[in-house]
């Protein structure tokens, strides 16, 4: 399997080359140059294995089919020594929770941060480290969060051969348990920098830095942001999980909800679709920062500026730039790694804006591709996480409530619907005690981790500061 870029450098690259990558050099996302095709022979086997061997043995045989430079009994080790009951909590590693008839929730957030960012950080953990043993090379991973990528991946990173991590978030932004997450751990090839700003600005620094192709081979910057396609490939297989809990047979169909920030999480269930799973939809969620559900009704993409960028309860989703987008818009366009530059370099550095509603492929979004899209606002929120609480004896968080509200919009008859639960309530407690009047439970190992010393610098939203720190840390 190669690699090519969505703005059009089809130079063949291995799985493990754009692992340690990130960005193109030309700007854009790696994709595979095919997605694999599973047929029915092949699905059913995959329900054998799931039922049988359980998730690692699932996942070894999905990135088996993205990954053929890395030796298989070295895949299926990683594999086993990600997704184990010790790490997630459960044998079933995402088990299926029936809400009502035809809705339930996957439980995606039983890792070491409580959030489904895990499932992918876990294991692209143990592949850099594998990766840069065998090259006998350093990584140094720059990254940006809203809330919950930041503290997966140094929870994943932390004490791992070979890497320093550099994560980047907005100042002020992030929940106070997600701050503490991150803040509080004292390992030194964990830097936290605080950017005076919006996610966004933190995103663009990232992408800045990227592009920077003599800063990055000099200092040998790689990312974890969920523009690494290995983050994104690791997300796939939870839905075929889902799929396989949630149906009997390999004839049926279910949808999938997800609330929907930069796009990563969803754009795994576009492959998975791609695949052959019988996913009927693919419902992205968003809050108040509604890009993604402006361009699923109206064909508009158009970015949002700081200023324009709500802070809301559901902050990770705080996102106005959907990074992982432009590997959606490609496959939209026929792969046209020319079309997609000119929308994503060239319009949106120019206006800030494209507008694909007069295109006549902008109809596959939801004919071929299976996309539908909805809104919530914090008073949603409240009401969803009251509503379910109150009928089911489930406390949701935030982001997960965004998705239970707008699945319960395009509910079919006879097709079940999955909402991809995101995180567990307690990163989120001041909004689940305004909805509930009180606190959401606390695993006893963040007891009191809010009061823990932090280790945090505050920056500029600049580049050039973000590259100097780095090379300081290096040298």
């Amino acid at each position: 399997m190669n690699y090519l870029s969505t703005r059009g450098d089809a130079t063949p690259r291995k799985f493990c080359d754009i692992l340690l990558e990130g960005l193109a050099p030309d700007g854009g996302l790696y994709l595979p140059d095919h997605y694999p095709r599973i047929d029915a022979a092949r699905l059913a086997e995959l329900r054998r294995v799931h039922a049988g061997q359980g998730y690692a043995a699932l996942a070894f045989e999905i990135l088996s089919l993205y990954i053929d430079d890395i030796p298989a009994a070295d895949l299926k080790t990683i594999c086993d020594k990600t997704y184990t009951a010790e790490v997630f909590g459960t044998r079933e590693i995402v088990p299926l929770k029936k809400l009502e008839d035809g809705l339930y929730l996957e439980a995606l957030s039983n890792g070491p941060t409580l959030a489904f960012k895990d499932m992918a950080m876990q294991l692209l953990g143990h592949l850099f480290e594998y990766e840069l043993a065998r090259r006998g090379e350093q990584l140094n991973i720059l990254g940006a969060t809203s809330g919950d990528t930041g503290s997966a991946a140094e929870y994943a990173m932390r004490g791992k051969r070979g890497i320093r991590v550099f994560m980047l978030s907005p100042h002020g932004r992030m929940s106070p348990f997600q701050q503490a997450q991150m803040f509080s751990l004292q390992d030194p090839n964990i830097h936290n920098i605080a950017v005076e700003g919006v996610f966004d600005d933190c995103q663009d620094i990232v992408k800045a830095v990227s592009n920077d192709l003599a800063f990055k081979a000099r200092y040998k910057i790689g990312t974890v942001n969920s523009i690494n396609w290995a983050r994104l490939l690791a997300q796939v297989v939870y839905y075929f999980a889902g799929y396989f809990q949630a149906t009997q047979s390999d004839g049926e169909r279910v949808s999938f909800a997800v609330p929907s920030g930069n796009f990563g999480n969803v754009c795994a269930g576009h492959v998975a679709r791609t695949m052959g799973l019988p996913i009927d939809r693919l419902v992205v969620a968003t809050n108040e920062n509604d890009v993604l559900d402006e361009f699923f009704r109206t064909g508009v993409y158009r970015v949002r500026g700081a200023a324009d960028t709500h802070e809301t309860s559901s902050p990770s989703m705080d996102i106005s730039k959907a990074s992982n987008f432009e590997r959606f818009v490609f496959d939209l366009l026929g792969r046209d790694g020319a079309a997609t530059r000119a929308m994503f370099h060239d319009a949106l550095g120019t206006d800030g804006r494209f507008d694909l509603g007069s295109d006549a492929r902008f109809a596959d979004a939801a004919g071929r591709y299976g996309f539908i899209s909805g809104k919530s606002t914090h008073a949603d929120r409240l009401a969803t996480i009251r509503e379910v609480d109150q009928r089911h004896g489930v406390v949701i968080d935030t982001h997960t409530a965004d998705g239970v509200k707008v699945a319960r919009q395009h509910l079919r008859p006879g097709v079940p619907m999955i909402v991809l639960e995101t995180a567990l309530p307690i990163k989120f407690a001041a909004t689940i005690e305004e909805a509930l009047g009180r606190a959401p439970d606390r695993p006893a190992r963040f007891e009191g981790i809010e009061a823990l010393p932090r280790r945090v610098r505050v920056l500029p939203a600049d580049a050039a500061g973000v590259k100097a720190l780095v090379a300081r840390e290096c040298e």
